[in-house]
């Protein structure tokens, strides 16, 4: 995927880098825990958030202050500046009006502030896995007394090689992930931010407080929220499907924060979301036959697409030879195929997109 990388400096003097990608309708996106411009891209917990943004959408994303390709220097990092971020974003994209807005997890509450500010610039707004009570405003003393336990781990151990302390957050957010998913979680982070960063992010997301603004966004809203969320509770989920007025609710059946690319719950948020903006699939966009592939099997899919054997699949993806071709015996079950040269044939027909 091509994406264009620009900065932009705010009023207080913060380098802020944000991204463009994709065409068709213009989609912001507020930034949330944990993002970076670049590495997002090859994340296997992140890309297929963006490749499906910027598959359908004009894809406008950017870094928070302290966090990813903007500055981690930062000695303001208050929740009033998420706002005053996401307008710095605004006026410099340019972006044309009205678009739509998604607000993910922390970035609902500056998704729901501009709404509510500006719904003359907003034709839809999108909140997933978002609150507008942080932690320490849910009067939950035992989840207070966790998070504050987290936080001083974080301070402590967030920058050491060994991603333990890292893990006690991100495990949070995807408790379904796999051992590749999580590791690259717990490398994102390190990566992104400072140990101090982190603490004072998290400190921050636990004092948000935008319920007074709920009844003021005016703008069509879609509320989508998993029923076993770890990290917001669907309480808050449905908190604000029940204050925005008119708002459409959307429970998803998952435990993850983050919805992974193989649970059938990100596949229902692609469909809620194109349904709720009236946006069609691209001509061009792959089978649905694939949707069956795991990530891993799509990957092995693609390699056999490419040519390489079951040795050069394994040197690239790290696994054994005799992985690839238990895979392999998975993929042609699952796409109704016989032999290497029909998954070829079905690939290329198909339109098999790559990761």
């Amino acid at each position: 995927m091509q994406q264009s990388v620009k900065i932009t400096r705010t009023s207080d003097g913060v380098n802020l880098a944000w991204a463009t990608a994709g065409s068709g309708p213009t989609l912001i996106k507020a930034s949330n825990w944990l993002s970076h411009l670049q590495f997002d891209l090859d994340s296997p917990v992140w890309r297929h958030w963006i490749y499906f943004l910027a598959g359908h959408f004009h894809l406008i994303r950017y870094d928070e202050r302290g966090c990813g390709m903007s500055d981690w220097e930062v000695s303001d990092l208050a929740q009033e500046r998420w706002f005053d971020d996401f307008d710095a974003i605004v006026k410099v994209a340019k972006p044309v009006k009205p678009f739509i807005l998604l607000g993910i997890s922390q970035g609902g509450a500056a998704a729901m502030n501009y709404a509510a500010r500006y719904p003359e610039q907003v034709s839809h707004l999108i909140l997933y896995g978002a609150y507008a009570r942080g932690w320490n405003e849910r009067g939950d003393i035992e989840d207070v007394q966790r998070r504050r336990a987290v936080n001083q781990l974080t301070r402590l151990g967030w920058g050491q090689n060994n991603p333990v302390y890292r893990q006690l957050f991100t495990s949070r957010f995807v408790p379904d992930a796999t051992r590749e998913q999580l590791g690259w979680f717990n490398e994102l982070c390190r990566k992104t931010t400072t140990p101090e960063n982190a603490t004072r992010l998290m400190d921050e997301r636990g004092r948000v407080n935008v319920t007074d603004l709920l009844s003021r966004v005016q703008v069509p809203t879609l509320v989508l929220h998993s029923n076993e969320d770890e990290a917001v509770p669907l309480t808050e989920g449905k908190l604000l499907a029940t204050h925005i007025p008119n708002a459409q609710f959307v429970m998803l059946e998952s435990r993850n924060h983050i919805l992974l690319e193989d649970e059938p719950a990100w596949a229902r948020f692609k469909e809620a979301v194109l349904a709720f903006t009236g946006v069609t699939p691209q001509p061009g966009a792959e089978d649905p036959i694939f949707a069956a592939l795991s990530p891993r099997e799509r990957d092995i899919l693609q390699g056999i697409a490419d040519g390489k054997t079951n040795i050069e699949i394994g040197r690239q993806l790290f696994i054994s030879e005799k992985t690839v071709r238990n895979h392999i015996t998975r993929i042609f079950e699952k796409l109704g195929v016989q032999s290497r040269a029909q998954a070829i044939v079905l690939a290329k027909d198909k339109r098999l997109r790559p990761r």
